[in-house]
């Protein structure tokens, strides 16, 4: 069999073999919440991970919390911040600023918070759009003035998970901060890929997810300051500081800090190395006429990520031709898979839907070799425009 390439990262990254190793030690531990040795061990691993993560984050123990997901974080942190601030500061507290490029974790979180939550046509939050750029950063310029009598929070993403676009979180967290409005930050797509120190960011809460960075699925990460007022939507045995119940998962734990460990350790060499491949793709794609390019590494991208538009092909012929052709790509984001229609990342920032409907997402990592990448580059021109011929027939 032809080898193939995986060009989709940005959707899961193959698990590392440390991340395989650690899972497969601690495979036979029990729950840690057993008042038993066997129990009290399984509670030393999962607490050995917990700070080997919070030193790898620039975190203290006490703020790292294990969810099952970044959707999970995500949904914990914005709900908890929206809820939280209802309660500490009153039901004025209502507005929840956020833009339209944000994942669909964040956005259906907040589609549903600032709904009829109750019936009867009254709504508790409402959404504030914050405005952005033909890059889709967040323009801190065109913000609204924050109160905190009248803002629950702001939740940004810190990298897109379709063009990898590397958004100001630092400026907006210096911003809310300043104000009192907390912050969420969905990293799901940045830690591991970027340096991360979450005391210097100063955000309220941030959302990373394990398999993002060649650790297990069904792992995430939530970063809580102590003092975030986050009122949890799950009820239960409170196991994670009465954020998140449920059962904890040393195994999994494991895993995460293992593979986070890797991951930061190799960090700075791997985005030289993803760098230097994404440009020998983009010169190819420059080349293909009337391509359009969003992946912004002057604006600061992530290295590993080629987002793209060809108008006149379907991204659903695209990636079906890859696919036949032994490539694994994606039009965007996994959660949206399956999906034909445009990209709400590229229409939030005002691409036509026509042009969107063309995108494609190409993401490297660990497992991407510069052959990989020469045959990748030799099959585009010929994919386009076989897709382009299929959508004039």
């Amino acid at each position: 069999m032809t080898h193939r390439i995986f060009a989709d990262h940005a959707a899961t990254a193959p698990m590392r073999p440390e991340a395989v190793d650690a899972v497969s030690q601690t495979a036979a531990l029990v729950n840690p919440a057993g008042q038993y040795a066997s129990g009290r061990h399984a509670q030393r691993v999962l607490e050995d991970a917990r700070d080997r993560v919070a030193e790898l984050l620039g975190a203290d123990r006490a703020e790292v919390l294990f969810t099952a997901s970044g959707t999970e974080s995500d949904n914990l942190a914005v709900q908890g911040l929206a809820f939280g601030a209802r309660k500490t500061r009153g039901p004025a507290a209502r507005r929840i600023l956020s833009a339209a490029t944000e994942h669909p974790a964040v956005v259906e979180t907040v589609d549903w918070l600032c709904g009829d939550l109750l019936g009867g046509g009254s709504t508790l939050f409402d959404h504030v759009a914050l405005v952005v750029d033909g890059s889709g950063r967040v323009r801190v310029d065109a913000m609204p003035g924050l109160d905190p009598s009248t803002d629950a929070l702001v939740t940004c993403m810190w990298a897109n998970n379709e063009t990898g676009n590397l958004q100001p979180v630092h400026t907006l967290s210096e911003r809310a901060a300043a104000a009192g409005v907390p912050l969420h930050v969905d990293a799901v797509q940045a830690v591991g890929h970027q340096p991360v120190d979450f005391h210097t960011l100063g955000s309220a809460t941030l959302a990373a997810s394990a398999h993002k960075f060649g650790g297990p699925k069904s792992m995430g990460i939530l970063l809580a300051r102590r003092d975030a007022a986050l009122v949890s939507p799950l009820r239960g045995g409170g196991q994670e500081r009465g954020v998140r119940s449920g059962t904890a998962n040393p195994q999994g734990a494991a895993g995460t800090a293992a593979a986070l460990a890797a991951a930061v350790g190799e960090m700075e060499e791997e985005q030289r190395r993803l760098s230097a491949l994404r440009e020998k793709v983009f010169a190819v794609v420059r080349s293909i006429p009337g391509a359009q390019i969003y992946t912004d590494p002057v604006g600061g991208a992530l290295a590993g990520h080629v987002h793209v538009a060809f108008p006149g092909a379907e991204g659903d012929s695209l990636i079906m031709l890859l696919d036949v052709a032994g490539v694994d790509a994606s039009t965007g984001s996994a959660c949206s898979a399956g999906v034909n229609r445009a990209s709400h990342v590229l229409t939030g920032m005002g691409v036509p839907a026509d042009v969107a409907r063309g995108a494609l997402r190409l993401t490297f990592g660990t497992c991407t070799t510069a052959g990989d990448v020469d045959r990748l580059c030799a099959l585009l021109p010929g994919v386009v425009d076989q897709a382009r011929a299929a959508g004039m027939a």
